[in-house]
């Protein structure tokens, strides 16, 4: 790679891409493009509109705002000064957003909306910001908030006094020092400041066009939070630098109508959004007549087949194939349609993705590629190549990156992506990374061809009474594998047995109790049938059957509300926040262990 740092990465792309369509987002109903000369207008106006703001080098500059190109803007601007992008969820609350711009001495915070504004304000005595900027028009009569017109406007007469400036900082930026920091989402407790570098994040964005070929005719979906580690690089940097486009998701709630619409051929998500789809499609065909139904099974059996020969190398039979293009025209074009008709790829990352979803995607054509990372690695560690993919792992290392298992399984990571360390934490820092080897905290194994499988997190590992371990993923995405259970956090530490909450689709769950004869009732009367109870006591005594017998699941209690990010059970990537949901459903765990209910 001929660049040294991010900015010039983006410097280079806008150069060697001059495309009409670098960005594109939907405004007022329609899809608006915005330019690669114009995506650098705005860039250089607003690094030299926070040089006006007297923005240093090394300063932190916080970033708070959904997915859109300002967001973009932002990044690279502030990059571009030498100074530190913070990102910051949007959804966090207050006291969260005050903790993270205490514990990095924020003095600008860019914020997307009136909302956002309104959290900063509230917390803002308790941090060191004296300066807030709104990338939407927001009257407000404090003179410490600056609308970004008002910035870009303070931006062009600072480039026409002093043209040089932008471009001694951009010289002056040190490609392996920080480039930006990066708060971890904090399942296990408070969030650590990750520093990469700009020579770690480079190093990941060539290992990611090392192995994926994307360039100008791609489309790239944004629609996981560019705060996060995984999009800023993949769908963002790698993005930018392949020259492809970017279309900005309008919401989450919106990725169905918006995949119709910009007809993406990448997509970067979590593993839910395909849990989603797969359900979706699972529960139409069930639902559809016996014909219909009949139909499905058969061309899921056939295209399980046939991708099962083709990812081990083998050849599809004459009779096979046949089979399978009838499958493809009668079945799966129909899914392919409902994502745009042009994926060639969907990349998954954040959390462990179901085998089974993802031989689904793979015979409906839509191949999903599963990688493996952290905030740390910058975050791609090993992942799944065209040519090289094993279902069930997260594939072999990135190019440049070596991986290692402990003694005690302890997954370790070494090479050019491994962070500088965490912000103000130097024993924190030293404890993680060791003799040059990061320890991820991951639980895993190398496969025989030097595939990487993830078994869990060290920490979400289950220890019952009986000194057993169980690794509660696994379990817990075969439950979700059934269209009547939305979410499964899987309960037993230092129990005698394993038990596990459940949240019900509940929209799958009333059509089923409607054909089984169960009286409509309120969500609370519905969960508490005997029925319905007795439906979900008989998955996992299915699910059990092909676990080990410390693993199996004992009882089930039912909760009827979606753990969610607003209430603190989730992080923003969807990852559940394990000791916040053991202690909010406490009394229903200890239920489920009550010697009263014992046989």
């Amino acid at each position: 790679m001929d660049v040294r740092t991010l900015p010039e990465l983006f410097l280079h792309s806008v150069e060697r891409y001059d495309k009409p369509d670098a960005l594109r987002y939907r405004r007022d109903g329609a899809w608006v493009d915005i330019s690669a000369r114009d995506l650098r207008r705005q860039v250089e106006t607003f690094a030299f509109g926070l040089l006006d703001l007297g923005v240093a080098p090394g300063d932190r500059v916080a970033l708070l705002s959904e997915n859109r190109p300002g967001w973009a803007v932002a990044d690279l601007a502030i990059l571009s000064t030498g100074a530190l992008p913070v990102p910051v969820y949007p959804t966090l609350a207050g006291e969260q957003i005050a903790y993270i711009l205490r514990d990095c001495g924020c003095r600008v915070c860019v914020v997307s909306s009136r909302a956002q504004l309104g959290k900063v304000l509230s917390i803002r005595a308790d941090t060191a910001v004296q300066r807030v900027v709104t990338l939407d028009p927001v009257a407000h009569g404090d003179a410490s908030v600056l609308s970004l017109e008002r910035v870009t406007e303070a931006g062009e007469r600072r480039r026409d006094a002093d043209p040089a400036a932008l471009r001694q900082r951009l010289d002056g930026i040190d490609p392996r020092g920080v480039a930006t920091i990066l708060y971890t989402s904090g399942t296990t407790g408070r969030p650590k400041g990750v520093m990469l570098s700009h020579h770690n994040l480079l190093s990941n964005i060539e290992a990611a066009l090392a192995v994926f070929d994307i360039g100008p005719s791609d489309v790239s979906l944004s629609l996981l939070p560019l705060s996060h580690i995984f999009e800023r690089m993949v769908g963002h940097f790698t993005m930018l630098h392949a020259g492809a486009t970017i279309a900005y998701a309008e919401s989450m709630g919106s990725v169905a109508r918006d995949m119709l619409e910009v007809r993406p051929t990448i997509v970067p998500s979590v593993p839910r959004l395909y849990e989603k789809i797969y359900g979706r499609a699972m529960d139409a065909a069930l639902r559809g007549s016996v014909m219909r139904r009949r139909l499905f099974l058969w061309a899921l059996a056939v295209g399980e087949r046939a991708v099962e020969a083709r990812l081990q190398g083998e050849r599809v039979s004459p009779s096979l194939a046949a089979r399978y293009a009838i499958a493809r025209r009668l079945v799966f074009a129909k899914l392919q349609r409902r994502t745009g008709g042009r994926v060639r790829m969907f990349v998954s990352g954040g959390a462990p993705l179901s085998p089974r979803i993802a031989k689904f995607f793979w015979a409906a054509g839509l191949p999903v590629y599963e990688g493996y990372g952290l905030t740390e690695t910058s975050p791609v560690i090993a992942i799944n190549a065209p040519g090289a993919t094993r279902l069930g792992t997260v594939g072999r290392p990135a190019p440049g990156v070596e991986v290692r298992i402990a003694e005690d399984g302890e997954i370790l990571c070494k090479g050019p992506n491994v962070m500088l360390g965490y912000f103000g934490l130097p024993e924190e820092t030293a404890a993680t990374i060791r003799g040059g080897w990061l320890h991820t905290g991951d639980v895993g194994h190398l496969d025989r061809d030097g595939y990487l499988v993830i078994t869990d997190r060290k920490k979400d590992l289950i220890k019952t009474s009986g000194g057993k371990y169980i690794a509660p993923q696994p379990i817990e995405n075969r439950l979700r594998m059934s269209p009547l259970v939305s979410q499964a956090v899987v309960v037993g530490n230092r129990r005698k047995y394993a038990c596990v909450l459940i949240v019900p689709d509940l929209e799958n769950l009333r059509r089923h109790a409607a054909a089984a004869g169960t009286p409509s009732a309120s969500d609370t009367e519905l969960l508490a049938n005997a029925g319905v109870q007795r439906v979900y006591e008989d998955l996992i005594e299915e699910v059990s059957r092909d676990l080990a017998p410390h693993e199996s699941l004992r009882r089930c209690a039912l909760v009827a509300r979606d753990f969610s990010i607003e209430d603190g059970e989730l992080t923003p990537t969807l990852k559940v926040k394990r000791n916040v949901v053991e202690q909010r459903h406490r009394e229903r765990i200890d239920a489920m262990y009550d010697e009263k209910l014992e046989p």
